[in-house]
């Protein structure tokens, strides 16, 4: 039990340290008018996105690479986390010319 009492103080500190690490922001980028809204400016892995479709008409988001693609059907929500760092591009399957590019950092 001794030994355990010891080491509280170090665990203590070694979670208290670990506060300072980042947390996840949401954000939402908001479909209308046929158009994406524009993509937030600091977005980081593990943030998560609401994709808002505010059309009459289904969209989807739907990135080039294929490491998402979120189903919109009109005045409907989806949810994703982002997982990877750099540029990824998206678009509507339904909608081609509807483009956008998130940029996310580390």
């Amino acid at each position: 039990m001794g030994s355990l009492m010891k080491s509280l103080p170090l665990l203590s500190a070694l979670l208290w340290a670990g506060n300072g690490v980042a947390s996840a922001t949401e954000y939402q980028i908001t479909i209308a008018g046929m158009k994406f809204g524009s993509p937030p400016a600091r977005l980081h892995v593990g943030d998560v996105i609401v994709w808002r479709n505010d059309d009459i008409f289904r969209h989807t988001a739907t990135a080039r690479d294929k490491s998402f693609d979120i189903d919109l059907p009109p005045k409907s929500e989806g949810r994703m986390t982002i997982g990877q760092v750099g540029a990824i591009y998206f678009y509507c399957r339904f909608h081609p010319a509807m483009t956008g590019k998130l940029e996310v950092r580390p």
